[in-house]
């Protein structure tokens, strides 16, 4: 008399991923973690993120504190990029192109208190596009640790 074993749990939950796994890398549709888009859509979706921007762009370029920053970029370039930022940080479609927040400013001195304006006159400009005060918080809180990557003077 053979006894069967039935397969061990561990053993079939390995095929089982083996097969998922094979059928996704052949093109089958497979299940992508879905994406939480609540803030991109509160933001006002793309529309919005632009509108944000031309404020924020005008702001900053008005503001005594930080004209000296902007005044000589590309201010086309700079927009897009935010649009793509924030869009892609808030949960939208985006994904922003070019180099990291540390390598974008080197050899820009910008101190704690020059990042702190910053963050005021884009809260002026979420205030003036009727952006909620909750979904303010919550992109705040997102862009927050890039001052890490910003901030390069004690």
């Amino acid at each position: 008399m053979t006894l069967k074993h039935a397969p061990s749990t561990s053993w079939r939950t390995w095929a089982r991923a083996a097969l998922i796994g094979a059928a996704c890398a052949a093109g089958a549709a497979c299940a992508q973690p879905a994406v939480d888009d609540t803030l991109y859509r509160q933001l006002g979706g793309q529309p919005g993120l632009v509108a944000l921007m031309d404020d924020f762009m005008a702001r900053l370029l008005a503001d005594p504190r930080m004209q000296p920053f902007f005044r000589d970029v590309d201010q086309a370039h700079l927009k897009r990029q935010l649009v793509a930022q924030f869009c892609e940080v808030s949960g939208g479609p985006c994904h922003r192109e070019g180099k990291d927040m540390k390598k974008v400013h080197a050899g820009v001195d910008i101190t704690q208190a020059d990042f702190n304006a910053l963050v005021e006159v884009l809260q002026n400009s979420m205030d003036a596009q009727g952006i909620a005060f909750g979904a303010q918080n919550r992109l705040l809180a997102k862009l927050a640790p890039m001052h890490r990557e910003i901030v390069n003077v004690p």
